[in-house]
């Protein structure tokens, strides 16, 4: 059947619109997560270029912290994925929530 089938995309609309191919990908050896760089893995992974368990192995990530970038970006873009501004974009989503 189709389904048990494999089938992945070559290359998916990166964070900046930009194809994204696994060659353009972080390499595995990154130790500084810059928000460019946490956007681009979750933009492979939505885009089904990588699998999360691929990402975990690949990155040495723990799941939580894979689905906090993943989190970051459907609430707020690339910009909450941001070290510095992950309170304020965090305050701003749960104000919206409220209201």
């Amino acid at each position: 059947m189709i389904e048990n089938q494999e089938i992945r995309p070559v290359q998916v609309i990166g964070p900046l619109g930009e194809p994204l191919t696994t060659d353009d990908l972080p390499s595995p050896e990154t130790k500084r997560w810059v928000a460019r760089r946490k956007a681009e893995v979750v933009a492979a992974v939505n885009g089904g270029l990588l699998t999360i368990d691929e990402v975990l192995d690949r990155y040495d990530l723990t799941l939580e912290e894979f689905a906090s970038w993943q989190r970051a970006v459907d609430r707020s873009g690339m910009q909450g994925l941001r070290v510095t501004r992950v309170q304020h974009y965090r305050a701003l989503y749960e104000r919206q929530l409220k209201y």
